[in-house]
């Protein structure tokens, strides 16, 4: 499992002209949030999955070497199955890295929900769909996990 996580002041999903995840970590009382772009491969679990989101909780990239944890900074996770993009060869990237939907859906929601469980503030876009995805990040800070 890949995550791409980027600090932010603001981000947002929007699917259809309709914003389906936002997360504002100003209105929760703090001046940054993690976009969390999450790609799923094939050998994953949903181990794999609690562990990154323990990782995305816990890894201190926020003010003062802090966490998300311990400023209760809120996450927007969306799945990103190109980070298991494979360039090497030619000009058309391979997804054959990639999980397919059916086994990706489940573990990138195991990720949002065990964060939640750990006490995040969620959001999230929508599996499968063309998103836009809007993100001012702080920094910048972009750090990628891989599990």
């Amino acid at each position: 499992m890949r995550a791409l996580l980027q600090r932010v002041t603001s981000a947002q999903v929007t699917v259809d002209g309709e914003v389906v995840g936002r997360i504002d970590p100003a209105a929760a009382g703090t001046r940054h949030g993690l976009l969390a772009l999450v790609g799923v491969t094939h050998t994953d679990s949903v181990t794999t999955a609690r562990a990154m989101a323990e990782k995305i909780w816990r890894l201190r990239i926020l003010d003062g070497e802090r966490s998300a944890a311990d400023l209760r900074a809120p996450v927007l996770v969306v799945s990103q199955f190109t980070l298991y993009a494979d360039t090497r060869k030619g000009r058309r990237p391979s997804w054959s890295a990639a999980a397919p939907g059916p086994a990706a859906e489940p573990l990138v929601d195991t990720v949002a929900s065990t964060l939640r469980e750990l006490g995040a503030d969620v959001a999230g876009g929508r599996f499968g769909a063309h998103m836009q995805v809007e993100l001012t990040n702080d920094g910048p800070i972009t750090v990628l996990l891989e599990l």
